[in-house]
């Protein structure tokens, strides 16, 4: 019996996290974010999943994942950390790493380049000092191993409706203690935690007194959601677009096709007497773009 059921969890897990496909339209450039990505920067991800598109719905935003950058093995600087990076990932030493905490897996670490045709998005936390971001580093990577909590996703949900329709056994358990609970997270929580552990703020309670005084309450880490770090003030947004606009009016220069009016969905696919004879891939445009002075620069 155990054996089934495990069985039918496996299938659910991989029925729920099994990708769709890319978006057509490359809506990030990855090779310009990576380089700009430092330690303690949380990814997010606009995930393609089916449990993603619970996420976004319930969350209602885009973002459906959220990740920790913890850079190359030599950017840690405790040795002891080093050490149990290297027990949970075996390959190259130079690569670029993230911690997440996946459905399925837990939470683990993962190359960077796992996203690398995704749709990403870097929240920076502005004014982290060096030693609270190892410290930082060092509260997630103590989480290694830790199992994913899939309850709390659906405790989230619950708060979209009226406490008194649902049944007791429905209700949230957000706010109970249970032995277990250390042993699971979930991504936001995971990266809520980490930040909370320096009184780095995101979205703190703030009250204010008769006097003009203020008082910061932190939230249950249990409570945050991947949206939540894009939304705070204190996380700078940074965006890599494929094609850069810095440049002024480069927008009037975009390769626009001028023979169609609006679109209410993506283009029909090319008959081959529509096709030009250099394939308008996205390094021709650049190409293009090149050739007209043009330059790629951040937004």
């Amino acid at each position: 019996m155990q054996t089934l059921t495990r069985k039918i969890t496996q299938w659910g897990m991989k029925w729920l996290t099994r990708d769709g496909p890319l978006p057509e339209t490359p809506l990030c450039d990855f090779n310009r974010l990576r380089f700009e990505l430092r330690p303690c920067d949380v990814l997010l991800v606009e995930g393609r999943s089916r449990v993603s598109e619970v996420i976004k719905l319930i969350t209602q935003s885009p973002w459906s994942h959220s990740a920790l950058y913890i850079g190359r093995l030599y950017d840690i600087r405790n040795p002891r950390l080093r050490v149990v990076i290297e027990t949970h990932f075996e390959g190259d030493p130079e690569e670029q790493l993230v911690i997440e905490a996946e459905l399925g897996k837990g939470t683990i670490i993962t190359p960077l380049s796992t996203y690398r045709n995704e749709h990403l998005r870097i929240c920076r936390p502005e004014g982290l000092s060096a030693d609270d971001a190892q410290e930082v580093l060092a509260h997630a990577i103590g989480k290694l191993g830790s199992n994913y909590d899939i309850r709390q996703v659906m405790d989230l949900a619950r708060f979209f409706f009226p406490w008194n329709i649902l049944p007791r056994r429905w209700r949230s358990s957000l706010f109970q203690h249970n032995a277990g609970d250390a042993t699971r997270t979930v991504c936001s929580t995971l990266l809520a935690e980490a930040f909370s552990q320096v009184d780095f703020p995101i979205l703190p309670f703030i009250d204010r007194g008769d006097d003009g005084s203020l008082r910061l309450f932190k939230r249950n880490p249990k409570l945050f959601a991947p949206r939540d770090f894009d939304y705070s003030p204190y996380f700078s947004i940074i965006k890599y677009p494929y094609l850069g606009m810095n440049d002024l009016g480069l927008y009037r220069r975009l390769p626009w096709d001028r023979e169609t009016d609006y679109l209410d969905q993506q283009p029909p696919p090319r008959t081959a007497e529509s096709k030009p004879a250099a394939p308008q891939s996205m390094g021709y445009i650049h190409k293009t773009m090149q050739r007209a002075g043009l330059r790629r620069k951040e937004v």
